[in-house]
């Protein structure tokens, strides 16, 4: 018969934390290969009528949230902005 290791189960994220607030060392449960993300920060944007409506529309075309739809477009408008500036900073260096 042969000798196998039995394979461990996953640990939770709960016992990792429980791990972590009595001090041990939980570095092994990470490798490094994820991406650190900021906290999120809630903000309250005021919308005429017409313009929810048209954002309700985009959104129910598009089968996403009305939250996607305004997050995409901010970062579309964001993008736009950046790639203008550059375009602007390389017109006055010439």
């Amino acid at each position: 018969m042969k000798n196998t290791r039995a394979k461990k189960k996953p640990v939770s994220a709960e016992a990792i934390a429980r791990m972590a607030d009595r001090g041990k060392d939980v570095s092994r449960f990470f490798g490094n290969s994820g991406d650190m993300r900021k906290p999120i920060q809630r903000v309250n944007v005021d919308f005429t009528p017409s313009m929810l409506e048209e954002l309700e529309r985009v959104a129910r075309d598009l089968n996403i949230s009305r939250q996607a739809v305004i997050k995409t477009l901010i970062r579309r408008g964001l993008d736009q902005s950046h790639r203008a500036r550059a375009s602007r900073t390389r017109a006055k260096r010439s």
